[in-house]
């Protein structure tokens, strides 16, 4: 696949980025694409390894290996390779539902497992899929098309993430007559509030969107299903109901003074962001250059900011903070600082963990001088002034400790390594602990050990009759890419169950 010796005769190039100076000084995509024959070279690079463990979708060590979609990869950079990039569309829609969703936000798992990273760098398989997705949209080669005959099965789908998006586009294409039910004031669930504009645009998600309703289906906002409307009644109307609502109930810090004023979940910090962003004429400026009435500097400007949470939204947060004009950035990392390069614990084609410097990180270097990543450290007490607000927050080391009732290493605070430092907002990006109680209640699906909605076998049918689940909330806080594998996997078993077949 791609040019034989394209591994030995090119060295990988990524697409430009716009520097740290300029790009935070707006929420504008900051990841340009290269141009169409800079690509191709790229995609030619695609070695024939015999064994594309990029398209694996394997879980290692538990950890996710190679694209859960099954993106025939190597087939994909051929095709960009050779300049046949309708032909590269085509190839990349049979497996993939969105692929401008995840060649911005993704991890990149494809990458991760590729042949060619094992001595060299990976082929750009993330940036291809990105360079094939613009094309089919710059030539109106992406469509959703109306079914010609519906077959009168009528299918609920309740939340407007990547995994319900996916299995209503599906469910539409076989002919099902489908609803999207969406708690909040656009569609889009995390992708629209969770992901912040300058990593995926939020016109990337508003064009998919009209074609998708272009195409038959209904998009229901500002209806929180569980509240707004009932299971029971969902479940009358509907043969068929799809939970999709996602991991939304975020881990919480229990530490003294956790009420202080100035303590927020990353994700509704984040959100606010983005709907203050959208609702200042965002829409009407074509250009994308956001004045700066359209930034809501008032939440972070000049504060001292502690982000808790190492992950994807926590460095979200930092790069959002740093363009809110925060004075200080410092983000806590509960875990030791990662290995730069692959352990012999951790070998190919594992996902590598390894110490990675995301764009947020990035960003606080230029600004202060430093990354903003303390490690082993936790916030012991959250300090207040006289009036509740946030004032300081006591830190405090940790140490891995093996528990003596459990055999298992654990971070366990070191006495005496309390350190306090000012703190004027504090958001805490800790990650999730399952759905939302409010909404398996009502519809009285059990629940596993990690409050995730229990399913039969392997599949996604709950404990309760026509009711299905896919997503996170099926299998816990995840990626985009797993999301989208979920909502196609759903939309098969619930089609299947349905008309007694399924060709999807």
């Amino acid at each position: 696949m791609g040019k034989t010796t394209g591994f030995l005769e090119y060295k990988r190039k990524d697409g430009p980025v716009r520097k740290e100076a300029e790009r935070t000084k707006d929420f504008m995509e900051f990841h340009g694409c290269l141009k169409p024959e800079e690509q191709k070279q790229q995609a030619g690079r695609c070695m024939d390894c015999g064994v594309p463990y990029c398209q694996g979708g394997n879980m290692l060590a538990g950890m996710m290996s190679g694209c859960p979609l099954h993106n025939l990869v190597p087939e994909i950079n051929d095709l960009v390779y050779r300049g046949r990039m309708e032909e590269a569309y085509r190839r990349l829609s049979v497996t993939h539902s969105f692929p401008e969703f995840t060649s911005r936000v993704c991890p990149a798992l494809c990458e991760a497992a590729c042949t060619c990273s094992l001595h060299d760098t990976a082929v750009s398989t993330k940036e291809n899929e990105k360079s094939v997705i613009e094309y089919a949209y710059e030539n109106g080669l992406v469509k959703e098309e109306e079914p010609m005959v519906r077959t009168g099965k009528r299918v609920a789908v309740v939340g407007s993430g990547p995994s319900g998006l996916a299995a209503a586009q599906l469910l539409n294409r076989r002919g099902h007559t489908v609803v999207v039910y969406e708690r909040n004031d656009r569609v889009g669930g995390l992708l629209r509030y969770g992901i912040p504009n300058m990593k995926l645009d939020k016109s990337v998600i508003d064009r998919r969107i009209a074609l998708m309703e272009g195409a038959g289906i209904t998009f229901e906002t500002n209806t929180n299903v569980g509240k707004d409307i009932k299971a029971k009644k969902l479940l009358e109307e509907f043969d068929s109901v799809i939970l999709a609502c996602g991991a939304s109930h975020p881990r919480d810090i229990n530490a003294p003074g956790r009420e202080a004023k100035g303590i927020y979940f990353a994700v509704d910090f984040l959100s606010q962001v983005t709907k203050y962003i959208l609702d200042h004429n965002y829409a009407n400026n074509p250009v994308k250059t956001y004045p700066l009435d359209s930034h809501p500097f008032h939440l972070a400007k000049d504060k001292d900011v502690i982000v808790i949470g190492g992950g994807d939204t926590g460095n979200d947060c930092v790069g959002t903070c740093i363009r809110l004009g925060a004075k200080s950035v410092t983000q806590l990392e509960m875990m030791p600082k990662p290995a730069e390069k692959r352990t012999d614990s951790n070998p190919w084609p594992q996902w590598p963990r390894v110490l990675k410097v995301d764009y947020g990180q990035e960003e606080a270097i230029w600004k202060f001088g430093k990354d903003p990543r303390v490690y082993q450290t936790t916030v012991k007490e959250f300090v207040k002034d006289k009036n509740g607000c946030l004032k300081e927050v006591v830190l405090v080391s940790l140490e891995a400790k093996k528990d003596e009732k459990t055999g298992r290493m654990q971070m366990v605070p070191v006495e005496g390594s309390e350190k306090t430092i000012p703190a004027d907002l504090v958001l805490i990006a800790a990650g999730f602990l399952g759905s939302e109680e409010y909404v398996t209640k009502d519809f009285k699906v059990e629940l596993d050990a990690r409050t995730n909605v229990k399913t039969k076998g392997c599949g996604h049918e709950t404990s309760v009759a026509k009711v299905y689940t896919a997503g996170d909330m099926h299998i816990g806080q995840s990626l985009v890419v797993r999301a989208i594998a979920e909502g196609r996997a759903v939309a098969k078993e619930v089609d299947k169950d349905l008309m007694g077949y399924t060709n999807l």
